[in-house]
């Protein structure tokens, strides 16, 4: 890879459920250390965009690259399949995914669930992602939460945990999936604070989110999303302080109001 290559590069996604066209091409890339966000309404498309990333749902047409690696694709249009499931896991376990409501395993402590996928999925030995977990879970500043269960932490706690569980693959990317919208104010500002360490850490991440005061501190690149398509994009300081469209101008009023 050079370092021109993308570590994600989306060329003319489309994704649609049925006659619903909810994604109608988009493109844009991710490279190394870049921080993306996607802004939009609810039904903009932005959180099917980052599982059609992530391949936890197949698009009907368009590029997925991976490093400057296509994805394999058989089949064409609603029939279309990734055609290589070693290549799915390979790109899936190399692009984290930090989920809204945490997705932790209720029956296993927090140490557990971070170690579990380094374990099952990458066979590395446990003594190494151990120490390597315990390091994570300090990072996001849980340390001290590692032998209790999910229902003990508060929601803010439970999505460190997922992040710091993220991070225990040693992924080539982080998304982020609306990661603070399910928590409390207070609880958000934790979570944030945890992006933010990692964006000044130099972390290649794509975010969704409906935080605008986040997207525009960690962000290099901002994608605003109106049913389906790309509406206008750029650096955070030109897309909040002098929006072109009409559609970005009123979503920003609407949302940085709140």
């Amino acid at each position: 890879m050079t370092s021109e290559t993308p570590v994600l590069d989306i060329r003319d996604l489309h994704k649609a459920y049925g006659a619903l066209e909810v994604i109608k091409g988009v493109s844009f890339s991710a490279h190394r250390g870049d921080v993306v966000s996607l802004i939009g309404s609810s039904g903009s498309g932005k959180s099917t965009v980052l599982r059609c990333a992530n391949l936890l749902e197949d698009s009907q047409q368009g590029d997925i690259l991976f490093k400057g690696e296509p994805v394999r694709w058989k089949g064409a249009g609603h029939n279309r399949r990734p055609a290589d499931p070693k290549q799915v896991l390979r790109i899936r376990t190399n692009l984290s995914m930090v989920f809204q409501q945490f997705n932790l395993w209720a029956h296993m402590t927090i140490l557990q669930n971070v170690m579990e996928a380094p374990l099952t999925v990458l066979g590395r030995d446990r003594a190494e992602v151990e120490h390597a977990a315990r390091g994570y879970l300090d990072k996001v500043g849980i340390g001290d939460k590692a032998d209790n269960y999910p229902a003990q932490l508060s929601g803010g706690q439970q999505q460190r945990a997922a992040i710091a569980r993220a991070l225990c693959m040693e992924p080539e990317a982080l998304l982020f999936d609306e990661p603070t919208s399910a928590l409390d104010p207070e609880l958000e500002q934790e979570v944030v604070r945890v992006i933010k360490d990692l964006a000044s850490e130099g972390r290649t991440m794509l975010i969704v989110t409906h935080d605008m005061k986040m997207a525009r501190d960690v962000s290099k690149h901002v994608v605003f999303l109106h049913q389906g398509l790309i509406e206008e994009e750029g650096p955070p300081e030109t897309l909040f302080r002098a929006p072109k469209s009409e559609r970005l101008r009123g979503f920003l009023s609407s949302t940085m109001a709140e």
